[in-house]
């Protein structure tokens, strides 16, 4: 039976060709554009935030510019970076800054490491343990600093009662050179010990299980375990917390700062770092172009550490595929 159009009726109009393939013109254009208007947000904020500040710093530190009369800058080229490098306390706030980084970076990676190891085995009460080692990391600087900077008083300090305990003599925190570095460097590792180590166990965690199980048929005991099976599978996130260790010691500023209380780092810049420098500079001696000058000089050097080690885990990362 065929169905017929009663008389009198006509068939609706097709819409144009030009009608029907406006829509999926403008969803294939949405689907080109769309991922580019998702992150627009990002990158409009991280140029307000973070491009235009370090090129306006950049700038600034060709000239000559006080804190009391920003409008006024006198053309000073690379003055202000001459100037910098010829101020012995830029050395020595340069030496304290890789002093205190080492003594700070590699206890704590090292720790970090070792709680992490303990902890990726079955332990009771492990969750409690996990936990408790991010209070550190959650404690504000100011207060961590004060309560570190009572540990090592000089005359009422737990730190030194502990040491006359053993029969060596009371040691001065604060005006040693190398006593204060230690002093600041251990509030550093206190801090973040276990953030690092939790980024540690996270990346056990993500190591196949099996590796473990064939080296335990094999023979091998936890430490061996732990060299060959542990660390090559950890490369990775030992690399990001070396680098971000890196960049961390190098802008190192709340703890010094806080620890006496000075922007001079000590009596005698013992433990004055790159970033107490460039504060001292700035809003201590209102040479707001010299700070700037400072600031681009840190972050050249970060970048230069950061590159070298990659060069370096590279270089390893070769090494061990050629073998």
């Amino acid at each position: 039976m065929t169905l017929t159009a009663p008389a009198g009726t006509a068939a609706p109009p097709s819409p144009p060709p030009a009608e029907a393939a406006r829509p999926s013109a403008v969803r294939r254009a949405w689907a080109t554009v769309s991922p580019y208007a998702y992150i627009a947000p990002f990158f409009t904020l991280f140029a307000a935030f973070g491009l235009f500040p370090l090129v306006y710093t950049a700038f600034v530190s060709l000239y000559r510019v006080e804190l009391q009369t920003p409008g006024d800058m006198e053309w000073r080229g690379l003055g202000n970076y001459t100037a910098l490098f010829a101020d012995e306390f830029f050395w020595t706030a340069l030496r304290n800054t890789f002093t205190i980084g080492v003594l700070s970076t590699v206890p704590q990676l090292v720790m970090a490491l070792g709680l992490a190891h303990l902890l990726h085995y079955k332990l009771r009460g492990r969750t409690f343990f996990r936990t408790a080692m991010l209070l550190p990391y959650a404690t504000s600087v100011a207060a961590a600093t004060l309560v570190f900077a009572q540990l090592f008083g000089r005359d009422f300090g737990l730190v030194n009662y502990a040491l006359g305990l053993v029969g060596i003599g009371p040691v001065d925190w604060q005006t040693g050179t190398v006593a204060s570095q230690i002093a600041v460097s251990s509030i550093v590792v206190w801090r973040w010990t276990g953030y690092n180590a939790l980024i540690y166990l996270a990346g056990m965690q993500s190591i196949p299980s099996e590796l473990y199980e064939a080296a335990e048929m094999d023979g091998a005991s936890r430490w061996r375990q732990f060299l060959h099976v542990t660390l090559p599978g950890l490369r990775p996130t030992i690399v990001f917390t070396v680098v971000v260790s890196t960049i961390g010691a190098t802008q190192l500023f709340g703890e010094p700062l806080l620890y006496e209380g000075s922007v001079s780092g000590g009596v005698s810049h013992q433990y004055q770092t790159l970033g107490l420098y460039l504060y001292e500079q700035g809003w201590g001696f209102f040479h707001l172009g010299r700070a700037a000058a400072i600031a681009w000089v840190m972050f050249l050097l970060i970048v230069v550490l950061v590159g070298a080690n990659a060069l370096l885990a590279r270089r390893r990362s070769r090494k061990e595929a050629g073998r």
